[in-house]
């Protein structure tokens, strides 16, 4: 590890004299792109956070925001209660879940749950965006068997289900796959804290196991591109998990915010204890006295640099009025936990001793906050032109319903135990889980992914439809959007091409969110996501939520009864889509609707229709996918379209629905959006499809057989 000439010579303009060999570290960590977004920042203002509903925006460990609350009829009401909150966060492990993706998937679970654990809030759900290589290949298939490991083990030993996500492949991501991990926690307003420090004269205290010498660097690490040899010469910049400790760490936490005895707290995530503890005095404008000999340790003879750096894990920094520090060690006792007072809140500077000796004193903000901006150039991509393939309609159909991207991910989601907490009302493998937050009356649907071959087509346009993807997932279910967080992804930014197509994703979605009244109110940015084999797609996974009265949703399979609609306008290419995916050839990304808000909050409400039957969105692989995926063994569809375009669209806010009152949605979606007709369902549990006068029909278990290519190639 090394601070750039650049950065050296402003730490020392600052400072006054040469830094020591711990602040040096402390600032190439603190000042990496991984933390500082030296790359991205002066792109995410792009970026609209505030609304009504908003409680703490970015910046923080977690946002926050407030849930409508709902009598037993259905009506928003004031609660006479109190305020029910949920945190929102999202981070990339993508760099570790190369080099180890058991433990860097397991562990990018556990940082993201201590993160909610900051903000006062009991973890209630995860949702995982996973992206890999070509799935024919084994190092993929590799990667992903490790990575979904890691993510069940973890999650399930903590006791936080699962709920939803996505899982793509693209060649892009041979060389450096992406794990973005979101979690969603509740709480109420009285328990709500921030990392923002309080007061001098507080204590510091760190809570939970020792620190070693495991992910020394990682934030460095996360920084650069890829090497050929990363699998082994980064594994000790991989941190090692404890789910056992975490779970303690779960229930220590709600202790000691019940007991209200957190003033602020901060997870020690990158940069370890020299950034949590740093970031969490800047952000109140204090300074810190820290003795690093009081912090217990689990290796012997650990230095400054380690004790600083090291990002062992199922650890937090919490800051704590003198009178409390003794009830706090024994709840950390209680629970077995490590806690050790290490220092204190102070005016002026951030400070640590080691065997007596001074050696951290900076200002903390120009530690935390002091990285200067990268100023790069970038270019624009060029826009395909149409050159669509001939092909026939059976082995079209087959190789983009049995895609591996566009398959069924249950062999995934089988691994998670997503009905812990008891809150499931809808379950993993539908467009949008939904939980039942009884405190509310509300209930909570989540969404979460994103599409690279939308984005590798069109970066702007591609993250304006995942934007509207997954917020049609959320209406599919009656749901109206409430608040979003991103992980946005990219290759190495100093590479032009690269950069411009980064910069398409943040304003694509950036701009679909605010059309869509989606404040985004937090996120990460992961990049040099770049390795021997090229540059990642630039990928912007989009973790939204949306609420509506109750818990009750259409379900997304065929109930055999009623008639079958589309709802929505076509885009009228196929640019980016699974079906050029397979066929080749090329074509523009579909335009999208210019009134999306409008048709989504149709959308909701024709879902919570009591003559709505079923209700699924038509994405990824278009209506090809969207009608496999709604048959059953006891409920099939008999449907006819005019052309291959038609069957492979795959333009955002449109949904197939079954109704028992076909007059009713049309006159919902009258002036708002087109509906055609498509047929009907049936009770035969086949699959009849006509497309320009050509028929295909597939049986349920036939359908089921192709789309469980996951499972027949990995078990």
């Amino acid at each position: 590890m090394s601070l750039s000439d650049a950065d050296r010579e402003l730490v020392v303009a600052e400072l006054g004299r040469d830094p020591t060999p711990a602040e040096t570290v402390l600032f190439e960590n603190l000042w990496s792109e991984h933390c500082a977004y030296r790359s991205s920042r002066p792109l995410l203002s792009a970026f609209s956070s505030e609304g009504e509903q908003v409680v703490v925006g970015p910046g923080d460990d977690a946002a926050v925001v407030r849930l409508p609350t709902h009598d037993a009829d259905g009506n928003e009401v004031e609660d006479p209660d109190g305020e029910t909150y949920v945190t929102m966060g999202i981070e990339s492990h993508n760099h570790p879940s190369y080099v180890d993706p058991y433990d860097g998937a397991a562990t990018g679970v556990g940082g993201i749950v201590r993160d909610t654990l900051s903000m006062g809030a009991y973890p209630i759900a995860l949702a995982d965006s996973l992206y890999f290589g070509g799935f024919d290949r084994e190092h993929s298939r590799y990667l992903l068997e490790g990575v979904v490991e890691g993510i069940a083990d973890y999650g399930n030993a903590i006791g936080v289900p699962t709920v939803g996500g996505s899982v793509e492949f693209h060649d892009g991501y041979e060389g450096n796959p992406l794990v973005n991990v979101a979690c969603v926690g509740l709480l109420d307003e009285e328990r709500l804290v921030t990392a923002e420090a309080q007061s001098a004269g507080n204590k510091l205290v760190l809570v939970g196991n020792a620190t070693g010498r495991d992910g020394l660097g990682g934030a460095s690490f996360a920084s650069e591109d890829l090497a050929e040899d990363a699998e082994t010469e980064d594994r000790p910049a991989v941190q090692v998990g404890d789910p056992y400790s975490e779970k303690l760490l779960i229930e220590a936490n709600e202790d000691l915010v019940a007991e209200s005895l957190v003033e602020s707290a901060r997870d020690l995530g990158a940069a370890g204890l020299g950034g949590a503890s740093s970031e969490l005095v800047a952000k109140g404008d204090f300074g810190a006295e820290i003795d690093l000999d009081r912090v217990h340790q689990r290796e012997p003879n650990m230095s400054a640099l380690e004790i600083l750096l090291a990002e062992s894990q199922e650890r937090m920094c919490y800051e704590v009025r003198a009178v409390n520090v003794d009830r706090v060690a024994e709840i950390a006792e209680r629970y077995d936990l490590g806690c050790s007072v290490i220092g204190e809140v102070a005016e002026g500077n951030y400070v640590c001793t080691k065997d007596g000796e001074t050696v951290v004193d900076v200002p903390p903000e120009f530690l935390a906050e002091g990285a200067p901006m990268n100023d790069l150039d970038s270019v624009d991509p060029e826009r395909p032109a149409r050159d669509l393939p001939d092909a026939d309609l059976t082995e079209a159909f087959e190789a983009v319903v049995g895609s591996p991207s566009t398959a069924s991910k249950r062999w995934v989601y089988r691994q998670y135990d997503h009905e812990v907490g008891l809150r499931m009302a809808v379950r993993p493998g539908d467009d949008a889980a939904v939980m039942a937050i009884r405190e509310a009356g509300t209930g909570l649907a989540i969404s979460s992914g994103a599409n690279p071959n939308w984005t590798t087509c069109a970066p702007y346009d591609g993250a304006r439809a995942v934007a509207l993807e997954n917020a049609t997932n959320l209406a599919a279910k009656g749901a109206t959007p409430l608040a979003a967080v991103d992980c946005l992804n990219g290759g190495n930014p100093e590479k032009p091409d690269v950069y411009g197509g980064f910069e398409g994703i943040v304003d694509g979605l950036a701009d679909m969110c605010r059309e869509l009244s989606v404040p985004v109110i937090g996120g990460n940015v992961s990049l040099y996501n770049d390795s021997v084999s090229g540059p990642i797609p630039p990928t912007p996974t989009l973790a939204a939520i949306g609420t509506k009265a109750g818990y009750d949703a259409p379900p997304a399979a065929f109930a055999g009864e009623g008639e079958l609609l589309l709802v929505g306008e076509s885009g009228g290419a196929l640019g980016g889509s699974e079906f050029l995916a397979r066929a080749g050839g090329s074509d523009a990304f579909p335009a999208l609707p210019e009134n999306a808000s409008e048709v989504l909050r149709t959308l909701a409400d024709v879902a919570d229709a009591e003559t709505t039957l079923a209700v699924h969105d038509v994405s990824h692989g278009g209506l090809a996918v969207s009608l496999a995926e709604m048959v059953t063994a006891e409920a099939g569809a008999d449907v006819a379209l005019g052309s291959l375009l038609t069957l492979f669209d795959e333009t955002p806010g449109r949904a197939v629905v079954e109704t028992a009152d076909a007059d009713a949605v049309r006159a919902a979606f009258d002036g708002v959006a087109p509906v055609t007709m498509l047929g009907s369902a049936t009770t035969d549990g086949t699959l009849s499809l006509t497309v320009a006068g050509e028929m295909l029909e597939y049986e349920a278990e036939d359908i089921a057989e192709l789309r469980d290519v996951l499972a027949r190639e990995l078990d």
